[in-house]
């Protein structure tokens, strides 16, 4: 039923032209091919379904309308995309998000047809205000449109661009795709205001024809025409936020038909101004488990086609976290969480449902989230914020001005930390080590088994003072499962020749590294790091006065890593040291692909360890 063998036209689909040249009729059973493709391969690799399958019309729709070889479709966040992949010729999804195959985001590299990077929520309209500004300045031809979701545009940022765009005069078009989602519902005013919003074309079609035929011809027309029009607007359509953002408004228009979308699309490229077109969509259309459950099917794992079921289930290091965080609110009335709409990933549903008063979904707007929890604590409470490492990255200038500087008490839950896998490079938690360090008073736990981040999770909360990140990884637990939290830093191998620091779960590879090196007639003692800031560094300043030799290996980038914390703190003691090599994510842009197999790309694996530590101490001929 789901399977990607029984294509026809997809099959005869090799880029957008071919789109194109189908004639409408034949245009719904294509998009039916589109969704029968993604269910059965993403119950196969995995991915971001609901999105994808609630997408596909207006996704054949703009490749009707645009040459995306020539003109510039700008995804916002991008997780959308994969329909945009099999129209342009992408239809081989046999490595899709494994090293080497299709990325899941959209990826200038990997084609012509892939405007800008995406990943992250809410840029998309400034991006293509810049493509359009550029075009005119350059004089060139192509036509520019953002597709961003309701959920992106809770953002900050999104307001920005449409406060600028709209009144930029710029022909452009923002496709508005709303489906009350982003990854979960989605929340605020302005949800509510998009479920009010109605009105009709006629109104924009008059408007046009009134601009090219009386304007022109009649002087002093203008004034009077303005009042009319004013008239019929108010009488037509209520105000909206798009109106007074200077852009002409189309829809709401039901996605899912065809036709109407790309009558839509296609009257707004060619009005040479700033219009957005308000496409109303259903997340998961098609697939039954997913249109029930589309929280659910947002980013899936391997699944089973007929029934939705998951294939791997288990514990992680998320549902550990949200487990814990609702004990400890429990036990203190003071105790508040707070996600950007990611409450399912962030571990935080069985929060929500015990202490639905004390649990805050703010949509995705990670700068407001940071900030707000800096007010609630500021009045009395324990903020605790759980967000992805690589979203707090937006929150940076909040965790210095709005936290830092009054010390105040906001514990950060820094999910995704390290490695993160087959997202790829917009989604890696390589950053945080780094940019989490330079915040004032900032203490950061690196957790390495579940019941560390069970006690350092309720130290952070009921215990410390100030800001406090507790950061660890995506999926489970490795062999390391005991609990060194009392410790800043503890040796939890004694050794001879050589210290190899790590921390998180790297710490499994380190000791791995260390059984093989043992074998290899080399004794290394590894020193486990607990606590990345403020780094208390005389446990391994002990352990490297006795080897001489150090290897730092961390899932983080090279600039401001803890490794290189460790040489400065060991060249200032007087160490001398025989040989040292730092092992981390480099410049920390990594491709997306099986965690395991970006580990050992990077040389965080047990065997590149072991090879590291025998070149460092006895040259590469003996590795």
């Amino acid at each position: 039923m789901f399977g990607v063998d029984d294509m026809s036209l997809l099959d005869n689909i090799h880029g957008p032209e071919d789109v194109r040249a189908l004639p409408p009729e034949a245009l719904d059973e294509l998009c039916r091919e589109i969704r029968r493709f993604l269910i059965g391969s993403l119950s196969e690799h995995g991915g971001h379904l609901a999105s994808n399958l609630g997408s596909v019309e207006l996704t054949v729709a703009l490749h009707r309308v645009y040459d995306t070889s020539r003109d510039r479709l700008v995804f916002d966040v991008g997780h959308q995309c994969y329909t945009h992949k099999l129209l342009t010729g992408r239809k081989d999804f046999s490595a899709f998000r494994e090293m080497g195959g299709l990325a899941g985001f959209p990826r200038p590299y990997e084609s012509v047809h892939d405007a800008f990077i995406a990943g992250h929520a809410s840029n998309s309209v400034s991006v293509a205000l810049g493509m359009a500004r550029a075009r005119t300045a350059l004089g060139a031809d192509y036509s520019v449109a953002a597709l961003i979701g309701d959920g992106a545009l809770n953002g900050g940022m999104a307001y920005e661009g449409l406060s600028d765009a709209g009144h930029s005069g710029e022909p452009l078009v923002i496709v508005l795709n709303d489906n009350g989602m982003s990854i979960n519902e989605s929340v605020g005013g302005l949800a509510s205001m998009l479920g009010r919003m109605r009105t009709r074309v006629e109104y924009i079609k008059f408007k046009k024809w009134y601009r090219n035929t009386f304007l022109p011809r009649i002087p002093g027309v203008s004034t009077v025409l303005s009042g009319m029009k004013q008239w019929l607007k108010e009488r037509i359509i209520p105000e909206n936020i798009f109106d007074d953002f200077g852009f002409e408004y189309i829809g709401p228009i039901d996605g899912h038909d065809i036709r109407k979308v790309e009558n839509a699309v296609r009257w707004a490229k060619e009005y040479g101004a700033p219009v957005l077109v308000h496409v109303i969509t259903q997340k998961g259309r098609g697939y039954p488990p997913a249109e029930k459950a589309p929280e659910a099917f947002h980013g899936v794992g391997a699944f089973d086609a007929k029934t939705g079921v998951p294939r791997y289930t288990g514990e992680d290091f998320s549902s550990v976290f949200g487990r814990t965080l609702t004990e400890i609110a429990g036990e203190d009335p003071t105790v508040a969480a707070i996600t950007a709409a990611m409450k399912e990933g962030t571990g935080l549903i069985g929060f929500q449902e015990a202490f639905p008063d004390r649990f805050y979904d703010v949509g995705i707007a990670e700068e407001h989230a940071c900030a707000m929890a800096a007010g609630m604590a500021a009045q009395g409470l324990k903020p605790v914020f759980a967000v992805y490492s690589t979203f707090l990255q937006r929150s940076y200038d909040m965790l210095i001005h709005d936290v830092a500087l009054m010390g105040l008490h906001v514990v950060f839950g820094v999910d995704r930390a390290g490695i993160v896998g087959r997202d790829g490079e917009t989604h890696q938690g390589a950053f945080d080590v780094a940019y989490l360090a330079t915040v004032p008073g900032m203490k950061v736990y690196a957790p390495s088994s579940f019941a560390e981040l069970r006690t350092m999770l309720r130290k952070a909360v009921l215990e410390d003072t100030g800001p406090v990140a507790v950061r660890y990884p995506r999926g489970g637990e490795g062999l390391f499962q005991t609990d060194t939290s009392g410790e800043a830093c503890a040796v939890v191998r004694a050794g001879s020749d050589v210290t190899i620091a790590a921390y998180g779960t790297e710490i499994n590879e380190a000791l791995a590294a260390a059984r093989t090196l043992y074998d290899r007639g080399v004794d290394a003692e590894v020193v486990k790091i607990n606590v990345l800031s403020p780094l208390d560094t005389d446990a391994v300043l002990a352990s490297v006065k006795k080897t001489g030799a150090l290897l730092a290996a961390e899932e983080a980038c090279a600039a401001g890593c803890v490794g290189e914390r460790l040489l400065a703190a060991a060249e200032q003691a007087g160490a001398a040291l025989r040989a040292a090599r730092l092992v981390n994510l480099g410049g920390g842009i990594l491709e997306h692909g099986a965690p395991e197999k970006l580990r050992e790309k990077m040389g965080l694996d047990n065997g590149s360890l072991t090879r590291a530590v025998l070149e460092m101490l006895h040259g590469k001929d003996k590795a």
